[in-house]
């Protein structure tokens, strides 16, 4: 049977050098690109299909799309703020959906199965939100790391544990959706490789579970870009409002 683990490999397709810097295109790469096309794609043919007053079905779904997002951003948030960030919030979950997307089509690749991907992701939001807490509150950001009402015996002992906790914030955001992703697909594929191997007699009923884990990877590429949307607004809210 085929290695499961051959799908999250990455191919050099054109190979390229700057200054002794590899900057050659691979295939995880080209689905990057595919996830910025597909976003931006559908948003401008919505676009250009003209906002109406009684909006047709594409326009419907992204009207629907854009308010579910816009509602989650002023939940956490704040609607003072929301505005601000809600562009940003929007592209994230667009991006990382249709990146896991991508990665359900045979013969493609899932960009979110790579840690170091999901990883620069979660380090650039945890920079972002502290940016965010330092440019609003100053100094008085620091006190995020002293929780109101505790004792002053206290605070010695808690502020390593919040600092602590909020580095554990862009790994567990990271592991989480690269976690997900990667085991989905190796169950995909070693169920498919199974199914293949196997006589045509019992050889449906892995075929068979391939099917409903498909059904079920759909739904935890939403499940996973809304997760991982819904944390970012909270880490955001949480440096805006220090709680």
């Amino acid at each position: 049977m085929e290695n499961p683990l051959h799908h999250f490999e990455l191919h050099t397709l054109i190979p390229l050098n700057l200054l002794g810097i590899d900057i050659s295109i691979n295939n995880g790469i080209l689905a990057m690109w595919a996830g910025l096309a597909v976003m931006f794609g559908l948003f401008m043919v919505v676009v250009k299909s003209g906002v109406r007053l009684i909006p047709g079905k594409l326009q419907s779904v992204a009207e629907l799309a854009l308010v579910f997002i816009k509602d989650m951003v002023e939940e956490f948030i704040g609607k003072e703020e929301a505005h601000k960030y809600f562009p940003f919030i929007a592209s994230l979950f667009f991006f990382i959906l249709a990146c896991n997307l991508i990665g359900m089509i045979p013969g493609s690749y899932t960009i979110t199965s790579q840690l170091v991907v999901t990883g620069i992701f979660a380090i650039c939001i945890f920079v972002l939100t502290l940016v965010i807490g330092f440019a609003k509150h100053g100094g008085h950001f620091l006190s995020i790391l002293v929780p109101p009402g505790i004792p002053k015996l206290m605070i010695p002992l808690m502020i390593p544990i919040e600092i602590i906790s909020m580095l554990a914030r862009p790994i567990s955001l990271s592991v989480r959706l690269f976690a997900n992703m990667t085991a989905g697909h190796t169950i995909l594929a070693v169920l498919f490789g199974l199914a293949m191997s196997a006589s045509l007699l019992i050889g449906w009923l892995p075929f068979g579970f391939t099917i409903i884990i498909n059904g079920l990877e759909i739904a935890i590429a939403f499940i996973q870009a809304y997760i991982f949307t819904i944390l970012t607004c909270v880490y955001i809210g949480d440096v805006i409002h220090l709680h």
